[in-house]
């Protein structure tokens, strides 16, 4: 199994994103991979809280620390780009891929 690191819109709407950033998992999942979101998880209730900048930044480089154990980097992007995936996209030394849903 591929180890993924899944980029996709946090901020903004965040109940339609987060509903989109599920189904990007799903999608990684029934590819055969096993997928990383920390959007997903970082930011749940009682975790951290993206609109505190230090908890933000906490959660980003949480996440992007994945990509030392990780195979590739995917962003999904029915939904355009967020800074945080664009921030994400410059930092990575992965292997990149960019996806749909539709």
């Amino acid at each position: 199994m591929l180890k993924v690191i899944i980029e996709s819109p946090y901020a903004g709407d965040i109940t339609k994103n987060i509903a989109y950033a599920r189904k990007c998992v799903l999608d990684s999942l029934k590819r055969g991979e096993a997928p990383i979101a920390s959007h997903l998880l970082y930011t749940q209730p009682d975790i951290l809280n993206d609109d505190i900048p230090e908890e933000r930044k906490l959660g980003i480089a949480a996440g992007l620390a994945w990509k030392d154990v990780a195979d590739l980097h995917v962003f999904y992007t029915d939904l355009g780009w967020s800074d945080g995936m664009q921030e994400a996209h410059r930092d990575t030394n992965l292997e990149v891929e960019f996806r749909n849903l539709d």
